[in-house]
């Protein structure tokens, strides 16, 4: 998971951009306030017609982000008939805009003949593969059997869902899959904490990298791959010799290069896996999110052979689990009495907005709403047409890995103060935070299981089904208070932790 914060309303008017409104302005509240209602009108025309009306769309984005999940909950024809509709929104709204000002479609500009062609480079490791699933945890790598303790532990404890676990079990068991033979992994977002680069070429599998044009980060995966049991896959300008140094010139930027990385990914000679593990502060993130998205589109037109991969945001809303409301209802009825006595005067001084009940009642699925309003309505949103693509793509019989990623100590968690201070105080109220080596093999682990357990598309199977089965969500569905409720306290008493 990552923090984010809001934008300014006026953003860079090349690549990938937001449309113009009236006034002439790429707004990001006019964007999001208008894909979320196309989003919810097949299904819901009055949720659609609040959302489209909303004055207040940097608050008011809590309300109808929950919406878009109850208006399909209990119907999976309306969750895909959502996503559908969301993504339509998104390709039909965004823009490319060259250096000169004039704009095009997302589809046209990603058909378009690159002005800068990819070629790639190949960094072979020297290290022998891992033949062994373990997992980095607080200073030790677990296998075998302190591994499945653990992962019974997390179970027990209510950090993870049971599917998660099982399919972790199930990789443990099958080590050989651990490599992903056979197959190309593309991760984008190379150097993302949370992506599974380190895991893969660790495992020995070829991993095709896409980053931005830094040095700084292609000095790092370098390193990285030349010193594992994978074979690292760069992208480089065509023409370009390798004396001119591989890092000072590997890279492409999604947001400008869409049409270069297209076809030098269409060009890739095994079945590809693309990975999106993008992410950037404030209405970047949302502009990348949808650069990433129309690569997907164009991919999923040309070859038969790719499958998908994502990695879901704790902090958004989902339906859980009924096991999981009836333990999220056994924590909050099971409170000690000092705890009992200790609520009561801050949920009468807050109105009752602190230490609210998970869940109104058990008994069935029910909405879990983890959205963080520090993180704003662009992280949401780009968040968010990950998992609408994940359901239309699922839907049309692509294999797609999706998962519900722990709360995370990333950097971008870290250097945003209020999350950072929430994370530090989480246990308190049954929240367990990961560091990123744990949560970046895991859910690499949760990438190779689905890789090689994939099944049919099943119509009857409701899409939020697919999210929950296996999401390691690191307590927030299952522990006794309503996420954004315990959320302010918990960063006042983990204001200390923070700073240490």
């Amino acid at each position: 998971m990552g923090g984010s914060t809001e934008s300014p309303t006026d953003v860079p008017a090349s690549g990938v951009v937001f449309p113009r409104t009236a006034d002439g302005r790429r707004s990001t509240t006019a964007f999001g306030r208008d894909v979320v209602a196309a989003a919810l009108r097949p299904v819901n025309p009055s949720a659609a017609d609040a959302a489209a009306a909303d004055p207040q769309w940097r608050s008011g984005y809590l309300t109808h982000f929950r919406r878009l999940i109850d208006a399909g909950r209990t119907d999976p024809a309306a969750a895909r008939t959502i996503a559908r509709a969301g993504i339509e929104a998104v390709h039909t709204r965004m823009r490319v805009a060259d250096p000169a000002g004039a704009e095009t479609t997302l589809a046209a500009a990603i058909g378009d003949g690159p002005a800068r062609p990819l070629e790639g480079t190949e960094v072979r490791g020297t290290a022998a593969p891992e033949r062994e699933l373990t997992l980095p945890l607080g200073g030790e790598r677990l296998r075998g059997d302190a591994l499945l303790r653990q992962l019974d532990r997390w179970v027990a404890s209510g950090t993870m869902e049971p599917g998660a676990a099982a399919a972790v079990r199930t990789v443990a068991e099958h080590p050989e899959w651990l490599s992903v033979p056979d197959r190309q992994v593309v991760v984008l977002g190379a150097g993302a904490e949370m992506g599974p680069l380190p895991a893969l070429l660790r495992w020995g599998a070829t991993v095709v990298a896409v980053d931005l044009p830094r040095t700084r980060i292609w000095q790092r995966l370098l390193e990285r791959g030349a010193s594992s049991a994978g074979r690292l896959i760069v992208p480089l300008p065509s023409g370009v010799p390798q004396r001119a140094g591989v890092a000072e010139n590997a890279g492409a930027d999604l947001l400008h290069e869409l049409p270069a990385v297209a076809d030098w990914l269409l060009g890739r000679p095994e079945p590809l896996v693309l990975g999106n593990y993008v992410y950037a502060d404030g209405a970047t993130n949302v502009r990348v999110a949808v650069a990433v998205d129309g690569l997907t589109e164009r991919l999923l037109d040309q070859r038969r052979d790719v499958a998908l991969a994502f990695l879901a945001t704790p902090t958004d809303v989902f339906v859980a689990p009924e096991d999981a409301v009836a333990h999220a209802t056994a924590v909050f009825d099971g409170r000690s009495r000092r705890s009992r006595l200790a609520g009561r005067p801050l949920q009468a001084l807050s109105g009752g907005r602190l230490l609210q009940r998970a869940y109104p009642a058990a008994g069935g699925p029910a909405i879990i709403d983890s959205l963080v309003p520090q993180q704003g309505p662009n992280y949401a949103l780009a968040k968010r047409l990950q998992r609408w693509r994940a359901t239309a793509a699922r839907d049309a019989g692509v294999t797609v890995s999706l998962h519900v990623a722990p709360p995370t100590r990333t950097r971008s968690v870290v250097k945003n103060r209020a999350l950072a201070a929430a994370y530090a105080g989480a246990h308190r109220f049954g929240v367990e935070v990961f560091e990123p080596a744990t949560s970046n093999t895991l859910m690499a682990a949760l990438l190779v299981h689905d890789l090689h357990t994939a099944s049919p598309a099943r119509p009857e199977r409701h899409p939020w089904q697919d999210e929950a089965a296996t999401a390691v969500h690191g307590g927030l569905w299952r522990a006794g208070y309503a996420p954004r409720s315990a959320l302010g306290l918990a960063a006042l008493l983990g204001i200390g932790g923070a700073r240490a």
